[in-house]
């Protein structure tokens, strides 16, 4: 710890011989409050030199004590002063400079326009309508079990832990981890709560905001998807295959090849990823290159995840997985955004810097 004696009259020394020079050389409003909040701010030098008081010797402490909260005042008081002075500086050159020509037009309200997000949303349900899909809400907070458990998800899934998901802090003693609230990660609680309120035949899509600890270049903390969900009797994976053909072309383009390649989701089986033709070297055009960094010169592009419902899910919101079958899918809003404006980063759609917003 050192000699807090010291420490402080060393410390209070320096504070009170270069206050004065520090908000005298800082030229405008915002240099003169970082100043200010260097001494006095929570993590201020001031602030540091009186947290060593409860180290002082007793019979020390009220000197200390009065030296450091008069120091303090003066601090204040000159910082005021200062805030002042530059205050009356630059209403003085507002006064003094060229007059205002008030016979000027005013300028006009510039029109507003959506958001890159938004109007990718609507674009994608505009489609999904058109293909008889309803369009079905939910809460962000959900369960657990509507996030997790209902859709197969085995106890050890690694998207349970804490480092994937953000859980809701409550008072409310939680008996058991299925009842623990959450920022839902997908939209799929969308879907349990379809099925469990509503009898098959049911097609629906649920959009919505999605919460998971990713922070990267293509990965945000909060995004939005679109998944969908269609039930029936009768329904196979050739129905998944031209529903989703059919809205990639929509999206996209009418000759834009589609692929669907085998992959693993809890909640469906069998299940697979659906690659479209990358809309940026077009190489199935003869485009002029073979391949580009968005699709990592191979010329496709992963667009959404998909799969038959697995009959588990059928079994805990009570439908008789025997006689209906159903598929599902989900995309990420931001991803197709991405796509479809070249947009590099994700985080360029959440800073509202509206030089980029106005750009498309």
């Amino acid at each position: 710890m050192g000699d807090p004696v010291g420490q402080l009259e060393q410390g209070l020394a320096q504070v009170a011989q270069t206050y004065e020079a520090a908000f005298a050389s800082a030229g405008d409003e915002h240099a003169l409050r970082e100043e200010n909040a260097k001494i006095v701010g929570p993590q201020g030098t001031l602030t540091a030199l009186m947290k060593l008081m409860r180290d002082v010797p007793a019979e020390r402490r009220r000197e200390f004590g009065k030296r450091a909260n008069r120091l303090k005042h003066d601090v204040t008081q000159r910082f005021e002063q200062a805030l002042k002075q530059l205050f009356a500086a630059a209403r003085q050159a507002e006064l003094s400079g060229p007059a205002l020509d008030v016979t000027l037009p005013g300028r006009g309200a510039r029109a507003g326009r959506l958001h890159a997000i938004s109007r990718v949303r609507y674009e994608l349900l505009d489609v999904f309508r058109a293909l008889g899909f309803d369009v079905a809400d939910g809460p962000e907070i959900d369960l657990h079990e509507n996030c997790f458990d209902k859709l197969g998800f085995p106890p050890d899934h690694p998207a349970t832990d804490m480092q994937d998901t953000f859980y809701v802090h409550t008072d409310q003693p939680i008996e058991r981890q299925a009842q623990r609230p959450l920022l839902r990660t997908h939209t799929s609680t969308i879907q349990v709560r379809t099925m469990e309120q509503t009898q098959p035949p049911l097609a629906i899509v649920a959009p919505g905001a999605v919460y998971r600890r990713d922070d990267d270049a293509t990965h945000s903390p909060m995004f939005f998807q679109i998944e969908g969900l269609l039930v029936d009797e009768g329904v196979s994976f050739a129905d998944l295959k031209g529903v989703l053909t059919l809205f990639i072309q929509r999206t996209f383009g009418e000759d834009v090849p589609v692929r669907f390649r085998p992959s693993y989701f809890p909640f469906v089986e069998p299940g697979g990823e659906v690659d479209m033709g990358c809309t940026f070297c077009r190489p199935w055009a003869g485009g002029e290159r073979s391949g580009c960094s968005p699709c990592k010169s191979s010329g496709w592009i992963e667009i959404l995840g998909c799969g038959m419902v697995h009959p588990v899910v059928f079994e805990h919101v009570g439908y008789d997985p025997e006689r209906y079958t159903g598929f599902a899918f989900g995309l990420g809003i931001d991803r197709i955004a991405m796509i479809k404006y070249g947009v590099p980063n994700i985080k360029l759609l959440y800073e509202n810097d509206i030089r980029f917003l106005s750009s498309f």
